[in-house]
């Protein structure tokens, strides 16, 4: 298993080292299909933690047990000391937002926020409860409509709003932004974060999307069949990935192998000086990394190279260039500079930006 914590200090400083929720060797198997392998993880309080994976890494079922509807096959769950997979959904003071919000259609915005504590027959102040959650998801001015008369945006407010209500010391949230369109999306990223922040609690959000998880995290927990490839910071999992799959999965990368040997690294026709022990390596380089050689000009350590463009993308202030070198290396380049793709150009890259990463381990 490659769960790694990096020496690069994290970024952003989670509000507080207490640990809330301590996950301790889950594992989960559906007959023969191991869904997940001994995870182990902590969450902070104050903390904004993204379980990020591609479809079947168990992530949703990490965040089920969590909230009680999955029973794990072993490990504990343990939550402010308490040990929380005894405990049945209704006793943990844990919520859960769904990926489709699932409001009442004939229950009005405030009544909707107000099921689950009549259900409960809750002895608190019920109005002033719905009326200060409704407050803190802006959407005290539709208080009175029906879920059929707001926006995606806005009802999933309203399911927010319903999780908060009940005052859980952790909010589940399960892809929850995956049905907006891809502005809403980016504006509830920055919203979903500053509410976290503004209320204070830890959430634990389940996500297959890099950007969002990049965009919205203190820590990420990267899932990759069942397993824990990585947890760091959205920064430190970026820039000093542990593995080929993480440097992969988070964003482009260009991925080179060479050999070590007497203190000098020996890649394709590339040669530069390293201070890796003699051997096969494994490296990293980001491609905003690669720079046209013109661009800032060459330094004592940069290593250069030619290639032509084969292939370029469009995204708006810069441009993703695909590069083949006459020795067979091929290179992804991210540029604001406007190049001509017509014959060859030359590259550069400092290699203190090729980052030293292992072989992602072959999982059954």
């Amino acid at each position: 298993m490659a769960t790694t914590t990096n020496s690069v200090e994290p970024d952003i400083d989670v509000k507080s080292s207490t640990s809330l929720l301590s996950i301790r060797k889950i594992a989960m198997t559906f007959g023969k299909n191991v869904v997940l392998r001994d995870i182990s993880l902590d969450v902070a309080e104050g903390e904004f933690l993204t379980i990020l994976g591609e479809s079947g890494s168990g992530k949703t079922t990490l965040l089920r047990i969590i909230a009680g509807f999955e029973i794990a096959s072993s490990g504990e769950l343990w939550m402010n000391g308490e040990r929380l997979d005894h405990l049945p959904p209704y006793r943990r003071r844990v919520n859960t937002v769904f990926q489709h919000y699932a409001l009442f259609p004939h229950l009005s915005v405030e009544q909707n926020v107000a099921y689950g504590l009549r259900v409960e027959k809750s002895e608190a102040d019920i109005s002033s409860r719905v009326e200060r959650a409704l407050a803190q998801v802006k959407m005290s001015a539709h208080a009175k409509a029906k879920p059929s008369r707001i926006s995606g945006g806005q009802q999933q407010r309203v399911a927010l709003a319903r999780a908060l209500v009940k005052r859980p010391q952790l909010l589940l949230l399960d892809e929850p932004l995956s049905a907006l369109d891809a502005n809403l999306r980016r504006q509830m990223q920055i919203e979903l974060k500053s509410l976290q922040r503004d209320i204070g609690i830890s959430f634990v959000f389940v996500t297959h999307d890099q950007e969002e998880a990049m965009v919205m995290s203190d820590r990420i927990a990267l899932l990759r069949m069942g397993e824990l490839e990585q947890v760091a910071s959205p920064r430190e999992i970026y820039s000093r990935p542990a593995t080929a799959y993480t440097a992969q999965f988070i964003g482009h990368t260009n991925l080179l192998r060479g050999k070590v040997s007497e203190g000098f690294l020996q890649c394709h026709s590339l040669r530069w000086k390293t201070s890796l022990a003699d051997g096969p390596a494994l490296l990293s380089l980001r491609p905003e990394n690669v720079r046209p050689r013109g661009e800032t000009g060459r330094t004592l350590d940069s290593v250069v190279f030619k290639g032509t463009i084969s292939d370029r993308a469009f995204h708006g202030a810069t441009e993703l260039l695909r590069v083949e070198c006459a020795d067979g290396l091929k290179f992804s380049v991210r540029t604001a500079s406007q190049i001509d793709p017509a014959g060859e150009v030359e590259f550069q890259f400092d290699p203190a930006d090729a980052v030293p990463i292992r072989e992602s381990a072959e999982r059954s």
